[in-house]
Order: structure tokens, then C-alpha cells, then sequence
């Protein structure tokens, strides 16, 4: 399963027990992964300043999380040929263990052997600091990317667009890479060449009344220059005085006459368009995707690291002062074994809350004094980590 819970309890005598006990089922029973979470001590200030530290975090992960689905879905988006090479491309630094240093690792890796990255948000600095540092960080980022991706997507809807002009039938499609100068009589002052699609049933009855449909149209002037499944594109030359009464008669034998003037320029036009935009779009997609891995990672690092702050603060918060707990990452094997895993953690950790252990098996008991849905509210802290990121 791509999903993790990040929980923690206190760290005295008691609660370690209990977290071995909490391995040791877990691990009997096959129903999660479990690692150490480590997050260093960071400098706790007041109680509240946590609690407003608490609710801001709460917002910044939401954002965080908002951002990388975003960038991840930017990144099949401009991958469009090749969208099973996507996961490969969602990766995330290695990390500060040496030899993971300089790789890049799926992001299941680097949350299992996620460590603090003390250069980039310095833990001796106030918690305030190090929360304002990710937030203009990932606000940043996501500046970056609306402007980024909006060049890139009004490219390639200009592009769609031109090509889905040359995909039509013969009725709307443009004739700009099908006609040549040679299908027409240019310039003259009493001639003009008509294009008509005729249906493929009817290709013989045009061939025998195309002269006759009107006056002053020229012998043998009829040529098959496109077809597609319903019918064909020909040419008819005539004098102009007389294309009225042609369209006229050729709609009564369902022929239809197609609106089109030969010019060269605006031929010459168009395709130069369709070149420059294949072309703008070309040197674009390397330099954007490499935009969107580096700072997909960046982002998802930083998301990471506030799930970390997350648990810190709310341990904090929880289970009072000095700060003493122990932070675990658990996997759950399938989704079937949720239901299961919560009943052992209920179980292993419900002397820590009473009430709180009460209302996960009675939905109508409230807990004094705190806002959250008792759905989202455990015994221990509890924070989810879903890495679905293109569900």
C-alpha cells in the first residue's frame, strides 16, 4: 500500500512497552511495516504559540499535499506519450545518509529513511522560523508552477487546436497540407477553380454531370485530390459569372461546393504556424520537466518534514512537558488490514485517553474541549501519509 500512519505516544517506561507490544502483534498478525520516525528536539517555545503553531501546520499540510498532486498530475500532463514512465519521474532526493546523498529514491524509501534535514531548516531555530521557512518555500513553488505550466498549456492547446483542424472530415478539416498550387487556375480574370466534395457513391454520376451542371464549365477540369471515408475532394474549374448558379445545382445533386480560395500566403502561414509551435513546444517540455522533478521533490521533502512538525507539535501539546515521545511509521500491509491495525493500536494505547479510546467505538461520545471529529482523533497523535499522488 502507498499509505502510511505516522503516530506517536509517550516515551516513558510504560508506552515503549506498549509500542513493542503494538510490533510485536502487528508484526504476528501481518498487518503493517513498522519503522522509528525520527524527528529531532526542536526548540518548543509556549503552549500558545504551539497551538497556534498547530492550526497553521494544519493548513500548510493540506497545501503541501494540494501542491504535489498538482506537479504530479503536471507531470503526466506534459508526459503525454509517455505516461507509464511517470513514477520514475516522482522521486525524491535520497536524503542526508551519505550514501543516499546524491541519489534519487522512490518516495516510499525516503519516508521510511526519512531524516531532518538540518542544513535547509536548522532545528535550533524557533519553530515559527522553521514553519514560515516552508511555507515560502512551497508558496514559492507553487508561483513558479502556475506560470510555468499556464506558457506551456496555451502552447499545446494553440497546437490541438491546429492539428485538430487538420484531422476533421473533408467538410471542416483545413485543406492547407492537402491542395497545391497546381490544383488551381490562378490569376486569371474570367476562370476559378471550386473544390466539391462528392460522396463516394457518387463519384460516377459527378464524373458524367459535372460539365452539364451549369454553363461555362470547363471540359475535363475535374480532378480527385483528397478522399476520406465518406466521400472526395475535386476540383472544377468554371467562368466566374456562373458559380451561383453551380453551387445551386450542385446541392440539388448533393454535391457540396467547399468555401475555399487558394492563397498562398495564408497557406505558407498556417504552416510555418504548425512548425514554430511543434518546435516552441519541443524546447519547452526538457527544461519544464526537469523544472517540475527538481521541485516536485523539493516539495514533497518539505511535505514530509511538516508531517514531522506536525507530530512534534501535537506530542507536544498532547502529553505535556518535557518533551519525551517516540514517533513510529507504520505501513499497513492492505487495505483490508486497517480496520484490524486500528483495533490493535485502540487496544495497545487506550490508557492514554479514556474518552478519546470510547468514541472510536461510539461515534456519539464527544471529547471535551477539542474540536476535531472524533473520526480523526485517536488515543495517540495520528497523521496519514497518502502517496497515491495521481489517484
Amino acid at each position: 500500500m502507498s499509505e502510511f500512519w505516522l503516530i506517536s505516544a509517550p516515551g516513558d517506561q510504560e508506552n515503549l512497552q506498549a509500542l513493542e507490544r503494538m510490533n510485536t502483534v502487528t508484526s504476528k498478525s501481518n498487518l503493517s511495516y513498522n519503522t522509528k520516525f525520527s524527528i529531532p528536539d526542536f526548540k518548543v517555545g509556549t503552549l500558545d504559540s504551539l497551538v497556534g503553531l498547530s492550526d497553521e501546520l494544519g493548513k500548510l499540510d493540506t497545501f503541501a499535499e494540494s501542491l504535489i498532486k498538482k506537479m504530479a498530475q503536471s507531470v503526466v500532463e506534459v508526459m503525454e506519450d509517455a505516461k507509464g514512465k511517470v513514477p520514475e519521474n516522482l522521486l525524491a532526493n535520497g536524503g542526508l545518509k551519505e550514501k543516499m546523498k546524491y541519489l534519487k529514491i522512490d518516495l516510499t524509501s525516503f519516508v521510511t529513511h526519512f531524516e531532518w534535514d538540518m542544513a535547509k531548516y536548522p532545528a535550533k531555530q524557533p519553530l515559527v522560523s522553521v514553519v514560515d521557512t516552508l511555507a515560502k518555500q512551497l508558496a514559492q513553488i507553487e508561483t513558479d508552477l502556475k506560470s510555468r505550466t499556464a506558457a506551456y498549456s496555451t502552447l499545446k492547446t494553440n497546437l490541438e487546436n491546429l492539428e485538430k483542424k487538420s484531422m476533421g472530415n473533408l467538410f471542416t478539416r483545413t485543406l492547407s497540407d492537402i491542395v497545391s498550387k497546381e490544383d488551381f487556375v490562378l490569376g486569371s480574370e474570367y476562370l476559378v477553380t471550386l473544390l466539391v466534395i462528392v460522396p463516394k457513391p457518387s463519384y460516377a454520376q459527378w464524373q458524367k454531370t459535372y460539365e452539364s451542371l451549369s454553363d461555362m464549365v470547363v471540359p475535363r477540369s475535374t480532378k480527385l485530390i483528397a478522399e476520406d471515408n465518406e466521400g472526395g475532394l475535386f476540383t472544377v474549374t468554371l467562368f466566374r459569372k456562373v458559380i451561383e448558379d453551380f453551387k445551386t445545382k450542385a446541392k440539388e445533386n448533393k454535391f457540396t461546393v467547399r468555401e475555399f480560395y487558394y492563397d498562398e500566403k495564408e497557406i505558407k502561414r498556417e504552416r510555418e504556424e504548425m512548425s514554430r509551435l511543434l518546435s516552441d513546444k519541443k524546447q519547452q517540455y526538457g527544461p519544464l520537466l526537469r523544472w517540475l522533478k527538481v521541485n516536485f521533490s523539493e516539495a514533497f521533502i518539505a511535505w514530509i518534514h511538516i508531517k514531522a512538525l506536525r507530530v512534534f507539535v501535537e506530542s507536544v501539546l498532547r502529553y505535556g512537558l518535557p518533551v519525551n515521545f517516540q514517533a513510529v511509521l507504520l505501513q499497513p500491509h492492505k487495505k483490508s488490514s486497517t480496520k484490524r491495525l486500528r483495533e490493535v493500536l485502540n487496544s495497545v494505547f487506550r490508557h492514554l485517553d479514556q474518552v478519546a479510546a470510547a468514541s472510536i467505538l461510539d461515534a456519539s461520545v464527544e471529547i471535551p474541549g477539542l474540536q476535531l471529529s472524533t473520526q480523526d482523533y485517536f488515543p495517540y497523535v495520528y497523521f496519514r501519509i497518502d502517496l497515491s499522488l495521481l489517484d
